[in-house]
């Protein structure tokens, strides 16, 4: 066997028509993605950089090219659920090439059955098993399923290869304190996946971590990738949150962190008021539901233990944006749960609001549930911002579902983004004048500025967003500087919201054009067979009626994102034929009868 000396690291590709990709925002920023691939620059460090040659191919910011994989002994693929189709383009290009790929991270963990072609299959967190699978693969023993390590412990890992990163092209860096989450709520598979016991970093790995960075000159904002950072809130209060603050210190506070934690957080205020000192100004929180029958079923007791909107609030005036996570379709949803989901986002000053449907993910107590009771439809595909369907059978009514998440949506990201900067009015309010790290205006921060100024007025949204923009300048320079890059973001969930209800409602007219075709061919079945010229006339009528409604729908998905388009063109497609099988039917019809 050839030995393997140039490993190839592949990032698939995420789908940009969600929330959680930030597309729209990175044109304003000059940036190709929002957040590196951490996990496989963490995988990469565990690689002897003096036996290997190791080259990243992130595709969300560039092509993978052929002579990538040539170059390659063999490949390494690492992917999210959200990432699967992109990931079996990935392995079906090695397969044409030749070249051995090992595909792992959360959906081979998560559904080692469904990895089709890939050579070998690493589930879970291969922290200490690598060396040996790189041993078995040198010599041609390597099992293609390897079977589940046991969790590692993290403590002292060596930080990940931020120089294979190209930094420019990412709007945050990131790395990772913790894994696991002491919660069990029933739809998510991070506690199933990382355990119930939040294993942690010592505090000075996380310093050389960020050293690493500062050294290689990244200055800006670090997404702490953690489900939940304060799993372990004791260690992290005494320990590393005060060996950040001094780090920063030291280093003239260049970073700021954003994380993701339980709303418990909002009882503990030392440690509100030590993230606050060490750099955060955002955290992300599962909020999920104000039903409290809802936050029950799903098991997620810590947000019933707290009221939710001043838990908010309190995280907020210590100067820390609140970003939240909102799901609709539980079973104990009832119809006001839509006017409920509304009034909770605007209440709270949240705009970045991301709501989805729920989604039965493979390996979660809910997939689990469902799949006992016959109701899973499909595998999840991942993607819960945006798509108009859940992959189970719900207790509501598919319709209405479909129809309360879309006035969710179109209130919450109305078309002209009252709502919106309205919620970021309430929470600049919020944040008040709490010492924040300040720093003077540097190049970057000005060109996203003219790129704001000279674009956004000109929007469906543009008079809301000159009125905020306005009121927030004389505010003072820190609430403007807030304020335009509340406006980018702003426009990157106005153009995800908007382009979503746009596919929807081609969607309904290619199903009325359909039903509409189909009545008039059992029309003129029964009334014109026996005229021959008439029958004519009205065949070419319907193919003429087909043709205009297929034409309207192409120009309207002209300005559509492109990965909208892919997902709806299967749907044109089937419509199409539906449409021509119906006139063709007529036609035969009408031949038959012609003798």
């Amino acid at each position: 066997m050839k030995p393997i000396e140039n490993i190839l690291l592949v990032y698939p590709k995420v789908p940009s028509n969600t929330y959680w990709s930030y597309r729209h925002c990175l044109a304003f920023l000059s940036k190709k993605s929002a957040h590196p691939p951490l996990g496989l620059i963490t995988v990469a460090a565990y690689l002897d950089s003096t036996v290997y040659h190791l080259k990243l191919v992130d595709m969300n910011i560039e092509p993978l090219l052929e002579k990538d994989l040539k170059w390659a002994d063999a490949v390494f693929a690492s992917a999210m659920i959200v990432q699967k189709a992109s990931l079996e383009q990935v392995i079906a290009s090695c397969n044409r090439i030749g070249v051995p790929v090992i595909a792992g991270g959360p959906y081979v963990t998560t559904c080692p059955e469904s990895i089709q072609g890939a050579d070998h299959v690493l589930p879970g967190e291969v922290d200490e098993t690598l060396a040996d699978f790189m041993a078995e693969l040198q010599t041609g023993r390597a099992k293609r399923e390897q079977p589940m390590p046991k969790r590692p412990d993290i403590t002292n890992l060596p930080p990940p290869r931020f120089d294979l990163l190209n930094m420019n092209a990412y709007a945050s860096m990131a790395i990772q304190y913790s894994r696991g989450c002491p919660f069990q709520c029933e739809f998510c598979d991070i506690w199933k996946i990382y355990g119930n016991r939040p294993r942690l970093k010592a505090a000075e790995t996380v310093l050389e971590e960020l050293t690493t960075l500062y050294e290689l000159g990244w200055r800006g904002s670090i997404f702490v990738v953690d489900d939940n950072f304060i799993g372990n809130k004791k260690r992290v209060k005494s320990e590393l949150l005060p060996a950040v603050t001094a780090w920063q210190k030291v280093h003239g506070n260049v970073f700021r962190f954003y994380t993701e934690a339980s709303i418990n957080l909002a009882q503990d205020e030392a440690l509100l008021a030590g993230m606050r000192d060490a750099g955060f100004n955002g955290v992300f929180v599962g909020i999920e539901t104000p039903s409290e029958a809802s936050l029950k079923e799903t098991g997620k007791l810590q947000n019933l233990k707290s009221d939710m909107l001043n838990a908010v609030f309190t995280i907020q005036r210590y100067g820390i944006e609140v970003m939240a996570g909102f799901i609709l379709g539980f079973d104990s949803d009832t119809e006001d749960i839509f006017d409920q989901q509304i009034a909770f986002i605007q209440q709270s000053g949240i705009p970045r609001a991301m709501v989805g449907l729920l989604s039965a993910l493979p390996g979660t107590e809910l997939y689990e549930r469902l799949k006992q009771e016959g109701r899973i439809i499909r595998q999840a595909d991942g993607n819960n911002t945006h798509c108009m369907s859940t992959n189970f059978y719900t207790k509501m009514d598919p319709r209405t579902l479909k129809e309360g998440y879309r006035r969710v949506l179109a209130s919450i990201y109305d078309l002209n983004l009252k709502n919106y900067f309205r919620r970021c009015n309430r929470l600049m309010k919020n944040l008040g004048n709490v010492p924040r790290f300040s720093s003077n205006i540097r190049l970057q921060e000005i060109r996203i500025l003219l790129r704001s100024l000279l674009r956004q007025p000109f929007t469906p949204y543009g008079y809301q967003f000159v009125k905020f923009a306005a009121v927030n300048f004389f505010r003072g320079r820190r609430f403007f500087h807030e304020a335009i890059m509340f406006g980018v973001i702003g426009h990157h969930y106005h153009r995800i919201t908007w382009d979503m209800i746009k596919v929807e409602a081609l969607a309904r007219d290619l199903d009325r054009t359909c039903e509409r075709l189909r009545r008039k061919v059992g029309s003129y079945k029964s009334r014109f067979l026996d005229n021959s010229e008439m029958s004519m006339r009205k065949m070419t009528g319907l193919w003429k009626e087909r043709n205009r409604a297929l034409i309207r729908v192409q120009r309207r998905m002209e300005k559509v994102n492109d990965d909208f388009k892919a997902e709806f063109y299967e749907k044109y497609v089937e419509a199409a034929k539906q449409m021509r099988e119906l006139i063709l039917s007529f036609e035969k019809e009408l031949l038959n009868a012609g003798g």
